[in-house]
């Protein structure tokens, strides 16, 4: 028989918010393969148990290499315990590979489910949370994080991300630029330790707030774009989606047809307000921007 491939959900903060059964699966695994076995050293005294099984380094730089390991000592009948920094492995963090490695060779798959920063920070953003997706963490470089965010300029489910500290008034007035400066927002920071801070208002505020320097874990909240109705959408605003779309590596024509049926106008009308919009920049700066 094969084995069992166990991924459990380790504290983002106060190793008091460890589930009872990660104890027991830490004591019981063949096999733990840990994102930083310093931390799992830690969080093991700090719990007061012993790893019996083998103990092994997962994580993003040997994740490729070594997961044919741990697939081979599922086949052998082993039980593999996965366990990354904080939160839920494959959720921003190693464990995906290994995952569908065991889904394509009819490994079974359990969880211990455990902490988990995406629904903290939901749970305390004061944000609509009956709608949400989760974006991870940003591209680094300013080009690509603004394609990204454009990309999701009209979501209208709340959103969530990830960031690093050094970056985060950077990615804010990313943010306040492509959502609005109004957006509202919340940023969540050191969840469940010492100096635990939610930060709320409208992205512009949080931006400047960030650019004095922030450190810690950080989980970002941002509300969805609000539903438009034909009346608040002016050929600016058109030309805008169906750029959004086209850099999305939709075709100008499927981009037209798309952002026609969103808003529920005339294909014609949104035709024209790009028509328009692409003349004027043809005829120079001090005509308009608009599509090239």
């Amino acid at each position: 028989m094969t084995g069992t491939l166990v991924l459990a959900g380790t504290p983002i903060g106060d190793t008091a918010d460890a589930p009872p059964r990660l104890a027991a699966e830490l004591e019981r695994a063949d096999v733990v393969a840990a994102e930083d076995t310093r931390r799992l050293r830690r969080l093991t005294q700090a719990l007061g148990v012993h790893t019996q099984g083998r103990v092994v380094s997962y994580f993003e730089g040997n994740e490729s290499a070594r997961t044919p390991e741990l697939v081979e000592a599922l086949e052998g009948g082993a039980r593999v315990l996965l366990v990354t920094d904080a939160g839920m492995p494959s959720v921003s963090d190693p464990g995906y590979r290994l995952v569908a490695a065991c889904v394509e060779k009819d490994i079974k798959v359990t969880a211990v489910p455990g902490p988990s920063a995406v629904l903290t920070a939901l749970a305390l953003s004061g944000l609509p949370v009956d709608r949400f997706c989760f974006e991870g963490f940003l591209p680094r470089k300013a080009g690509e994080r603004l394609g990204r965010l454009r990309e999701v300029a009209d979501e209208r489910r709340t959103l969530v991300y990830f960031e690093a500290p050094h970056r985060l008034d950077d990615t804010l007035a990313a943010m306040a630029e492509v959502f609005g400066a109004g957006r509202r927002a919340a940023v969540c920071r050191e969840l469940t330790k010492t100096y635990e801070e939610v930060k709320r208002g409208p992205l512009k505020d949080l931006a400047q707030w960030a650019a004095e320097g922030v450190r810690g874990e950080i989980t970002i909240v941002v509300e969805g774009a609000p539903e438009t109705g034909p009346a608040d959408l002016d050929e600016a605003e058109l030309v805008r989606r169906v750029q959004v779309r086209e850099e999305a590596g939709e075709r100008r024509k499927e981009a037209i047809a798309a952002v026609a049926v969103e808003t529920g106008l005339p294909k014609r009308e949104v035709f024209d307000a790009v028509v328009a919009a692409k003349n004027a920049a043809r005829q120079g700066p001090a005509a308009g921007k608009g599509l090239s």
